[in-house]
Parts: C-alpha cells; structure tokens; sequence
C-alpha cells in the first residue's frame, strides 16, 4: 500500500502560526467508493485567508479541524476513479490540497486542460486568484477608465494581476504599494505607473506623492494604514473593493487604523467587503478575457515554487511575512 503524507492543524494559534502549529501525519492512500476519485496532487496553494480558518470562529468558512488535514486549492492527475466522467490521467482542480493524495467526490472536481496552460496557472492566474482580481476590480469596485487605481501588495498573487488589469482596461494612473525595493522594481517593469516600499516612510506620504491627484479606487489586501491611507487619498465617490486585510491576521489586539473613518461622509465613499466566491457568474468572460491576454502577452504573471509537502507549513508561514513573488506554490 502506497503511503500518503498530508499536514494537520496540530495546535490553535495565538498570534504568529508558528512550525508546531502544523504536525507532518501519514496515513494510506485512499481508494475511491462509487462516484469518487482519487487524485495525486501536483500542486497546492496556500492563501493568506487559511490564516483566519485556524481560529475557532464563526466566519464565511468553517475553520479548520485541530488534529485534522487542512484543506485549499489544489490541482492533481486522476489516479484511480469510480466515477463517470473521470478516467486516470484526466488533470483535475478541487479543493483539498495540504496531501499528497486527495480522495474526493468527482462533482467536487473540475477538469482543466494541461495543454492550454502549465497546471499550476489554473490555481493562479486562471484560477481563484486570477477572478478575485478581476471581479473586485471590474465588478466590486466598478473601475472605469480613466481613474487612478491604488493597489496594496501589489507584488502578490492577486495585486500584481489587478494593476495590469486596470491599465488594460483604461486606468489613467496606478500606483501600487509592496514591501521590497525589488518587488517595487518587479511592478514597474509590470506596467504600474508608480510604486513604493511601505517600509520606507508612512504610506500616506508615500501614496500622497505617487498620487498627489487623489485615487478613485483602492484594491485593499492590507488594511490597516494602507487603508487609512487610501480614504485620506480618495477623491469624491471612490470605491474601496476590501479583498484581504493581512496586516492584521495575526494581532491579538483590535487595529489601531483606520482613524478618519468619518471621512467616508463627506466624501460619500464606498467601502465593499467581498468573497470571490459570489461572482462565479463573471467566470466565463474572466476565462476569455484572461486567456486572451495570457496569449497576447499582455499580462504576465509570477510564481514562488516551495517542493515537497513538509515544506509546506513553512511555505505559508513565508507568504505572511510577505516572502513571496506572485503566487506562492507548493509542488508535490
């Protein structure tokens, strides 16, 4: 019998996840019961919203299970199958990554074609991040051209594609915030017309400068003083599209910012939460429109590559110290 590792949440953690929050198990390799498959994961994504998932809190998402497998998205090779549709060998997308071998039902799994595009690109740009962009751009924020777009962790998975979205789609101006000299330099030679280290003075100066004019909208990763920047630097009407707040994930105590609030008022701001989850409907035209410019080399995009399946606790610990390029992977 094959053996199969995955990662389980060990421990609830206070603050910082730290390695001992995560415990390496083996187990068997499953085999599928009528409607089922059994898939050999390629590749697993770990996202910064796992983070809230490890607290035992009511939210959008169940939390994870102490002394159970985590779960996100992954992409696999059908291994074995007792489901119609889905033959070994077929290249699938679902839900349970954090193993190295996943037993799914098969309407849990979507079939992607490994010829089109390198399969890791179905959990990044053509996956979940890819419409998270898109939709809390275009639709939740409702970017029209001509605007000055503001964009936090820019050098992300999802920041990095909302900035060259917003250009091709008539952004006048757009400014994006990462937390490196060279992840600066890195959204440059993306197409932004201006970016910054957040390290090097306070973001409302440094946004002040990039957008001295003000901004219209603001995609928000960050929160915290990134956002209080943003309200400070908007202009009547903007539109904050609230994607992630990773700033404060992992505080035990409330945020100090944002304290102007109250000008949200004045300026009749809106300020929108959102899940890419409730914009499935944008699906097909992000498909085609993304394709599209993935073909013509209008958009590009970055990958940051961590093998093996016990790497991958230290993986996500390194995409919230902001360790990575682009979307962070685990190769298994």
């Amino acid at each position: 019998m094959r053996t199969n590792r995955e990662i389980h949440l060990a421990s609830r953690p206070q603050g910082w996840p730290t390695a001992d929050t995560f415990r390496l198990v083996e187990t068997e390799v499953p085999t599928p019961g009528p409607g089922q498959v059994v898939v050999r994961n390629l590749f697993m994504s770990v996202d910064p919203y796992m983070r809230g998932r490890m607290n035992d809190v009511k939210s959008y998402v169940p939390p994870f299970a102490l002394d159970g497998p985590l779960d996100g998205g992954a992409v696999g090779e059908v291994v074995a199958s007792e489901a119609e549709g889905f033959e070994p060998g077929d290249t699938v997308l679902h839900g349970l990554g954090w193993r190295e071998y996943a037993l799914l039902d098969a309407k849990a799994a979507r079939k992607v074609d490994p010829t089109l595009a390198p399969v890791s690109a179905y959990l990044g740009v053509l996956g979940m991040t890819g419409l998270t962009a898109y939709a809390g751009l275009l639709d939740v924020a409702g970017m029209k051209a001509g605007e000055t777009v503001f964009v936090s962790a820019a050098a992300g998975s999802v920041g990095s594609l909302v900035g060259q979205i917003a250009k091709l789609k008539g952004a006048a101006h757009v400014v994006g915030s990462a937390g490196s000299a060279a992840k600066v330099e890195r959204l440059k030679a993306l197409g932004f017309d201006a970016a910054f280290d957040y390290h090097d003075r306070p973001v409302r100066e440094s946004l002040k400068a990039a957008a001295p004019d003000g901004i219209d909208v603001y995609f928000d990763n960050v929160g915290g003083d990134h956002l209080e920047a943003a309200i400070s630097s908007m202009r009547l009407h903007g539109r904050a599209a609230i994607c992630g707040m990773i700033a404060q994930y992992n505080d035990t105590e409330p945020p100090a910012a944002p304290r102007n609030l109250a000008l949200v008022i004045g300026k009749r701001l809106t300020l929108r939460g959102f899940l890419v989850g409730d914009h499935g409907g944008l699906r097909n035209q992000f498909v085609q429109d993304m394709a599209g410019w993935l073909r013509d080399g209008s958009i590009s995009y970055d990958e940051t590559i961590v093998d093996g399946i016990s790497n991958a606790p230290e993986a996500f610990l390194g995409l919230l110290r902001g360790e990575n390029l682009g979307k962070m992977l685990v190769r298994l």
